[in-house]
C-alpha cells in the first residue's frame, strides 16, 4: 500500500495525495475541511492534524465519533482505522 510510506508526522498532504491519487484533489479536500488555505498553506487546524501520525489521526477520529477515551482504541495500519480494544473481563489474569 503506497500510503504506508506516509505514516509519520508532517505528512498530511502527502498521505492524502497517496490515498486519493491526485494532489489537486487532496488539496481541495484539505481546503474543504478547513485544514488548508486556498493559497496552499496549512491552517492552525491543519498544522495540528499534520503534527499527528496516521495512527493518532485515526484514533482521534474514533474518539470524536464515539466520545470514548483514546486508550480504548487500537490502530490497524492496514485499514487506517481505530477500533475498540476487546473488553477486559473482570477476574481474568495475564
Amino acid at each position: 500500500m503506497q500510503t504506508q510510506d506516509y505514516m509519520g508526522r508532517n505528512q498530511l498532504l502527502q498521505r492524502l495525495t497517496a490515498q486519493v491519487g491526485d494532489e489537486g484533489l487532496a488539496r481541495s479536500i484539505l481546503i474543504k475541511r478547513g485544514h488548508m488555505t486556498p493559497e496552499g498553506k496549512l491552517t492552525a487546524a491543519g498544522k495540528a492534524r499534520s503534527m499527528m501520525t496516521a495512527e493518532e489521526r485515526a484514533v482521534d477520529r474514533a474518539v470524536q465519533r464515539t466520545g470514548r477515551s483514546h486508550s480504548e482504541f487500537k490502530y490497524d495500519p492496514q485499514t487506517n482505522r481505530a477500533t475498540l480494544k476487546p473488553a477486559r473481563r473482570s477476574g481474568s489474569r495475564k
